[in-house]
């Protein structure tokens, strides 16, 4: 990695701390993991990354006020630390260390599911609360309060959709199976993200695990699916 990639990953990690949407020890880990993913993984994994991070910032921050006075804003009012940052990227640089080492096209597919599993729950989550009508608890589809753990609606499933297969277009550049790869992290994130939700439901409104815990699983979880779609379409 030469000085030249080393100041853009800097210089990005000093503008998102400018425009609040990381706290310093967040810019720190978004360094961190963005360093790892570019030695390990290369320029199309970093760049579903930073997509995945820019357009969690202007999801975050569309009608922050509005959020804020509902009470539905994001823990830190739309401002993300370094536990965040682990629970949405550790999954990923786990399975990217896992090709790097394998080069098998299925850690490929498993790590930008990761990343679709975090962009379409973060999409889903932050414009869900603004655009979800008449949300329903994924366990028993009872209504839910906006911003509920576990609560979901149509409009936030279709953004979900939209958010993983955003990221899927960054995976096809990668392997020679394209379809079947942008199938694959398209329905892994979709699916993760509803993973997400389900347990927010379950073992953390019970208070086993918190929201950087559920982010961890979700991803990790669509990871794997989406790797095992991808072998079941070869």
């Amino acid at each position: 990695m030469d000085i030249t990639t080393i100041a853009v990953i800097a210089l990005l990690g000093t503008l998102a701390y400018k425009v609040k949407a990381l706290d310093g020890k967040g810019v720190s880990a978004a360094v961190l993991i963005g360093t790892t993913t570019i030695v390990f993984g290369g320029v199309f994994p970093f760049l579903a990354l930073l997509t995945f991070v820019l357009l969690g910032v202007l999801a975050t921050k569309y009608r922050l006020a509005e959020k804020i006075k509902k009470g539905i804003a994001q823990e830190g009012k739309g401002i993300r630390s370094w536990q965040n940052v682990l629970g949405n990227g550790l999954a990923t640089v786990i399975f990217l260390l896992i090709e790097y080492y394998t080069k098998q096209d299925v850690f490929w597919a498993a790590t930008f599911s990761s990343i679709a599993t975090a962009n379409a729950d973060t999409l889903a989550s932050e414009l869900g609360k603004v655009f979800g009508k008449v949300p329903r608890m994924i366990t028993t589809l009872k209504p839910a309060e906006v911003g509920e753990n576990g609560a979901v609606s149509w409009q936030g499933e279709i953004i979900a959709l939209i958010g993983a297969f955003i990221i899927s277009i960054f995976a096809v550049f990668l392997t020679t199976q394209k379809v079947e790869m942008l199938l694959a992290v398209t329905l892994g994130g979709f699916i993760g993200c509803n993973i997400d939700s389900l347990i927010g439901a379950t073992l953390e409104n019970r208070g086993i695990v918190n929201n950087h815990h559920t982010n961890f699983l979700a991803t990790l979880l669509g990871g794997i699916i989406g790797g095992a779609i991808f072998l079941s379409l070869l």
